[in-house]
């Protein structure tokens, strides 16, 4: 597919029935099937960093499985995202599950190769380890990028037994290594225990606001939205999901719960509340199917990475008819 082609969308549902065919995101075409795309869809495979339950290696086909349900026109934002810009699924990078190391090595090198075709990446984890090697391939293009963090936790520790790389440890890797602009870094839903305050301390030290999940729910999403608007202005933005920033209630397929956490609708509220931002690529991680029950998770985790994608297609439609 050439830039100036219409781009194609996914299979017709009235049609062909939802569940039938393929569970590519939200029934759109593989990669290989446009030759390109301005977003693309990509699953990692990978929870060999998690500190607690395991199985979020599973989670890009379950969002996959219930983004059956996603249909073409985005009311929320006025918007349809699969004919403003070509969204294709991308498959899954496939990372050696017994080595860290070689893991985010090889997840780097395959988002430099996307990336490299001009497309931004939607990707689906995957524990929250996968998110580093990200942001090293989205720098590389941009420069230090503006992060906004959804999060039960802080994913600012230094190690866990030794080992630099893990789900709990991307960011403050991310700030040692240059790549995040450290004035416009945000955690938001962040609730729960900590090892000591001291863990607060350091994150603020490395540039972070936090927003926690009792401020969304005392302030509202509407006012969220805005100051993190204003915090973000015009910088490149990369925005990192953990579905564990919901409450179990709506995200019970998860590996780390955390009581008191937003609701599904708050968190899309917040996404809709950031479309004027220049969002370059985003990662929804850390679903764990097998601790779900009826799709829940996947289900909000699917709409999340829906929202996300409108954000970017009608950016990149915005590019085009400016040029």
């Amino acid at each position: 597919m050439s830039s100036n082609e219409t781009p194609r969308g996914p299979v017709d549902s009235s049609r062909i029935p939802r569940y039938a065919g393929p569970a590519t995101f939200a029934r759109l075409p593989r990669l290989d099937e446009v030759g390109r795309a301005d977003v693309a869809v990509v699953g990692v495979p990978f929870d060999s960093g998690v500190s607690y339950r395991p199985g979020a290696r599973f989670g890009g086909n379950a969002i996959r499985e219930a983004s059956r349900l996603l249909r073409p026109y985005n009311p929320a934002q006025d918007a349809s995202p699969f004919a403003l810009a070509q969204v294709a699924d991308g498959g899954d990078i496939a990372v050696n599950p017994f080595n860290i190391n070689e893991a985010v090595e090889t997840i780097e090198a395959a988002a430099d190769d996307l990336l490299g075709t001009g497309a931004r990446l939607m990707t689906l984890g995957g524990d929250h380890t996968i998110a580093l090697p990200l942001l090293r391939s989205v720098a590389k293009k941009h420069g230090p990028v503006a992060l906004l963090h959804f999060d039960a936790h802080l994913d600012t520790w230094d190690t866990y037994f030794g080992a630099e790389y893990t789900h709990g440890t991307p960011f403050r890797r991310a700030v040692e290594e240059g790549i995040l602009d450290t004035s416009a870094l945000s955690h938001v839903g962040t609730r729960g225990p900590l090892y000591g305050k001291q863990d607060l301390t350091d994150d603020e030290k490395m540039g972070f606001g936090i927003v926690t999940s009792a401020d969304i729910y005392r302030r509202g999403a509407d006012e969220v939205a805005d100051q993190l608007r204003q915090r973000i202005g015009d910088r490149p933005l990369y925005i990192s999901i953990d579905i564990d920033c919901l409450d179990p209630a709506h995200a019970p397929g998860t590996g780390t719960p955390e009581a008191g956490g937003m609701t599904s609708r708050e968190l899309l509220e917040i996404l809709r509340g950031l479309a004027s931002c220049n969002l370059v690529s985003a990662d929804v991680v850390e679903v764990a199917p097998a601790y779900d029950h009826a799709e829940i998770t996947s289900v909000a985790a699917s709409h999340t990475a829906y929202e996300l994608t409108t954000i970017m297609s009608r950016q990149i439609a915005q590019e085009k008819a400016a040029k």
